[in-house]
């Protein structure tokens, strides 16, 4: 268990590579996640590299303006549909490209992505809908 935002911190910016992941898998109580955003903004994109944050993380991360770390965010199976529908209408195509293959992307989402501007996203939607590849 990471304790505070500094060992988070010293964790992830470690050159041991057993500290290193223990920056990306362990849990932290929601007020060290709210910390290491608040006091060390240049962490959130590891914060959401992170296996284990809350939801409530996600949903903080899922309205950064880097569209990095939503990237990120968008990657997690544990997803919640209503953040898997809000990634999914992102302005970043990266970043609903990478919604459209998340392995636990929700039938309702995937048909909103049918309708995506971009024909990558919309051809991958009707293809995972087609394989019934959804959840």
């Amino acid at each position: 268990m990471i304790n505070s935002a500094e060992e988070f911190v010293r964790l992830r910016l470690s050159d041991n590579i057993e500290e290193y992941l223990k920056a990306a898998w362990d849990e932290a109580p929601l007020d060290v996640w709210l910390e290491v955003i608040g006091t060390y903004p240049e962490m959130r994109e590891w914060v959401a590299h992170n296996k284990s944050i809350p939801v409530e993380i996600m949903e903080i991360l899922a309205d950064d303006a880097d569209e990095r770390i939503r990237f990120n965010v968008a990657t997690k199976n544990r997803l919640p549909e209503n953040l898997q529908l809000k990634l999914a209408k992102d302005l970043d195509s990266s970043v609903r490209q990478r919604i459209v293959y998340n392995k636990k992307v929700t039938l309702r989402v995937l048909k909103m992505l049918l309708k995506d501007e971009d024909e990558g996203i919309s051809v991958k939607a009707k293809n995972r809908i087609d394989e019934g590849r959804y959840r």
